[in-house]
């Protein structure tokens, strides 16, 4: 029977590898081992798919702070549910308004209990640790007289015996029962809102809800809340939390410093000689310096000089091939061609490539060989070359 259980655990489990795999009950909605709420988390999320359903990873205290609310569906499945007075506070006046909490855990705050008029009893817990030979076929009903299908949903693991010592009264009604009968999960009406508390959370694990048609039980726990809530919350705070709150949660460092007489005098002592420095020290301790000017730019300068040198020693063929060096020098890095054969090829692709007409580019190369056969340039073929070239440039800008 145990061989059966490692079986169906390594279904709903994450893990490739053959371990076994944790048992522990996290609770977790991201958490895919037997015990993780990875399923239920999911089909929540479809069961109502025309809300988002948040994530609340803090206590109540913060997590409903300025919420004002009053059709909202918050659901918290864990294995305690310890609560600090700021915490209780802020539940009692989330349902008060008409909201509804479902809260599934094994242990319940008993200052919880007793403001809602339960008695303190905690469910009866049996077999808290995995005991192999304690492993048999278990199941839990819902109460004919609310639901239509009362048929059981079972597994195979530790009994499912927790229960509260409750009646239905004008206030309370049993929805649900453990395999003996007892009531596991109770309706509490309060103000104008409800609270839904259900003391078995291992149902709502992976393994439990993808045994069979398990997962009809969630479907069902979820029926009486409002078809179409204003919010659903769901906690990923409690399951986390395993002992009670201390008087120091919640504090802030700096407020649980300043209770200690002398560590608030040295704290307001420091803090007043930070600000004294700040206040004489921001003075100026020397002179602006006026900013350095910039370098110029000769490039421009420097070209223009040794240009008048070409000029006014009338070396004409110097200049006309500087300038056509550098204009293939210019067609090669611009437009990736080569310069070495100029063609009737080589100047359609050109003037395609430069927006250039195609006459304009083929009489500047004719321009460009004459000057190239010459053995002396002029005057005039030197500005028609300079022209030509400049009119080019042009059309290509």
């Amino acid at each position: 029977m145990v061989s059966g259980l490692l079986a169906a655990v390594l279904i709903v489990s994450c893990n490739s590898g053959s371990e076994l795999p944790s048992l522990n009950e996290t609770f977790a909605r991201n958490d895919k081992s037997p015990f993780g709420t990875y399923a239920a988390y999911r089909m929540t999320s479809q069961l109502f798919y025309y809300n988002d359903v948040k994530t609340w990873k803090t206590p109540l205290e913060k997590s409903l702070n300025d919420n004002y609310d009053s059709s909202s569906f918050y659901i918290n499945i864990s294995k305690n549910f310890y609560l600090s007075a700021k915490d209780l506070d802020a539940m009692l006046s989330f349902v008060n308004r008409g909201n509804s909490m479902f809260i599934s855990s094994q242990y319940f705050d008993t200052a919880f209990f007793k403001t809602i008029d339960i008695p303190a009893k905690q469910p009866s817990v049996l077999f808290e640790d995995f005991i192999a030979d304690k492993l048999r076929p278990t199941d839990v009903q819902l109460q004919p007289a609310y639901y239509f299908d009362s048929s059981l949903f079972g597994y195979f693991y530790l009994p499912l015996n927790n229960s509260f010592d409750v009646h239905s009264t004008a206030n309370i009604k049993v929805l649900g029962n453990n395999e003996d009968g007892k009531p596991n999960f109770v309706l509490v009406f309060y103000g104008k809102g409800r609270f839904y508390l259900h003391c078995e959370p291992r149902v709502l694990g992976n393994y439990f809800m993808l045994q069979k048609d398990n997962y009809k039980y969630l479907q069902h726990l979820f029926s009486f809340i409002t078809s179409v809530p204003e919010h659903v919350f769901w906690d990923d705070f409690y399951n986390k939390r395993n002992t009670p709150p201390s008087e120091e949660e919640g504090r802030s460092g700096l407020s649980v410093l300043l209770q200690y007489p002398a560590m608030a005098w040295a704290f307001w002592l420091t803090l007043l000689l930070l600000l004294l420095y700040i206040l004489f020290g921001s003075k100026r301790r020397q002179r602006i310096i006026k900013p350095l000017a910039s370098n110029e730019n000769t490039s421009v300068a420097f070209t223009e000089t040794v240009s008048r040198l070409y000029l006014q020693k009338k070396d004409n063929r110097n200049i006309a091939d500087k300038m056509i060096t550098y204009f293939y020098e210019q067609i090669r890095n611009q437009y990736f061609l080569n310069t070495n054969q100029v063609n009737e090829e080589f100047i359609s692709t050109l003037s395609r490539k430069s927006n250039a007409p195609q006459e304009e580019t083929a009489k500047l190369f004719g321009t460009i060989h004459k000057v190239q056969q010459s053995v002396e340039v002029s005057d005039q073929q030197l500005l028609l070359l300079n022209h030509q070239i400049e009119t080019f440039y042009k059309h290509n800008r």
